[in-house]
């Protein structure tokens, strides 16, 4: 079933030049415009800072997370077993499918950002959606891991979003310093 999946969505490859162009730039370049927004949102109020710091620990944990899926589990990349479409940039058929980082660190960021702004959380999700397709259009990953990847990212901003009395204490030392710091450089 999930190859039957990839492969409907992955031989319309080469049928459609502008989607293509599409996927291939949300598949590389999606990821800038997370670390953007994080960037701007940093510069905004304390609010905004807030939700920062809590999407680049969410961020944080999971690459953790990806790290150890990825040194106890191996899938090979679609390509690697079978004949299919795909776009560049072409990865290592050495690196396993399963879990897509991309999409993990889209979904945590995008579900960070959802629980206190959900116009703008709304928006990074589909974002996320759409990274997670190019993915599979592009013939890099099959649809389970997308899908699974997509649950280990949001679970992880959940978990982080439910246990952060926990860490308040961190950001606000995060958040006191940071404004010490700016006042200290406007003084000189």
């Amino acid at each position: 079933m999930d190859y039957k999946i990839f492969r409907a969505i992955n031989r319309l490859v080469g049928r459609y030049p502008s989607v293509d162009a599409i996927m291939i730039m949300i598949s590389r370049k999606a990821r800038y415009v997370y670390v953007l927004l994080l960037i701007l949102m940093w510069f905004r109020s304390g609010f905004y800072k807030k939700i920062t710091i809590q999407a680049t620990i969410s961020a944080c944990i999971t690459l953790l997370i990806h790290f150890f899926i990825k040194q106890f589990y191996f899938r090979p990349r679609p390509f690697v077993n079978h004949n299919v479409h795909i776009l560049p940039p072409i990865p290592s058929g050495m690196n396993s499918s399963f879990p897509s980082k991309h999409t993990m660190l889209s979904f945590a960021v995008a579900t960070s950002i959802l629980f206190y702004n959900r116009l703008l959380g709304w928006f990074m999700w589909l974002l996320a959606f759409l990274t997670g397709f190019s993915r599979i259009w592009s013939g890099q990953h099959y649809p389970s891991d997308i899908i699974g990847s997509a649950l280990i990212g949001s679970i992880t901003s959940i978990v982080v979003y439910v246990i952060r009395w926990l860490w308040n204490c961190f950001v606000s030392c995060v958040m006191h310093s940071y404004n010490r710091v700016c006042a200290f450089v406007r003084m000189r």
